[in-house]
């Protein structure tokens, strides 16, 4: 049976760093993928990004999107980077017409311990969001990372990302990479963790973890088996 996939992204573009190749696998496999970016950081801070450069971001991502084969992509408008201004139940309510809209089985979320404080926020509220009170129960939630806040995170507490989900993503990852180059905005040159260099470096790691070429690496939040 065919499912529901939701990616939630803090920001255009952390969708298809942490699951991008995992999604080009999910609409191969005749799933139906929906994609939520939760921030505009024009409210946030509008001295360094005009609504311009947003709608430039928000282009790029529909781009990435299509060529993936993505269903339908959602934004929402809170400022990044001042998600601390919200309590976790606004972003919530905001959330859960779309997750009823969706009825997803699967989601996918950003990590709870990432340095940026938004993927903090947005992780919670996520999860508030997918409590099993609605007339739907959501089957399976996985935690993605994200190059250059997950790989920056504070090591000292528990709150670092420890990976027990590996999905080979080898026959999908040249998507992966083809979909983060419609970000030109986004995209950095190697070394900076953000390169295409540095995203193949971690999908080998991932992928040798666990004798395949390329991997994509996830926390089990929650697994529903039937």
């Amino acid at each position: 049976m065919n499912k529901k996939v939701l990616a939630i992204a803090p920001h255009a573009d952390d969708e298809i760093l942490g699951c991008g190749a995992t999604i080009a696998k999910h609409i191969a496999n005749g799933d139906e993928v929906f994609v939520l970016i939760a921030t505009n950081a024009h409210y946030g801070y509008p001295e360094r990004y005009s609504k311009a450069d947003i709608q430039k971001v928000r282009n790029e991502a529909l781009s990435a999107h299509k060529f993936l084969g993505i269903k339908k992509t959602y934004f929402t408008d809170f400022p990044a980077p001042k998600l601390d201004i919200f309590s976790s139940s606004e972003i919530t309510d905001t959330f859960l017409p779309i997750f009823n809209e969706i009825k997803p089985n699967i989601l996918y979320i950003p990590h709870g311990g990432d340095l940026h404080l938004d993927h903090t926020v947005i992780y919670r509220a996520s999860l508030t969001a997918a409590r099993p009170i609605q007339e739907y129960s959501i089957e399976s939630i996985y935690v993605y990372e994200t190059l250059s806040e997950t790989n920056w995170a504070p090591l000292q507490g528990d709150q670092y990302f420890k990976p027990n989900l590996y999905i080979n993503v080898t026959d999908y990852f040249e998507k992966k990479l083809k979909s983060m180059s419609f970000f030109t905005t986004q995209i950095k040159k190697f070394p900076n963790s953000r390169s295409l260099e540095a995203l193949e470096a971690l999908a080998k790691y991932r992928g040798s973890t666990v004798g395949v070429f390329y991997a994509e690496a996830f926390m089990i939040e929650r697994e529903i088996w039937p």
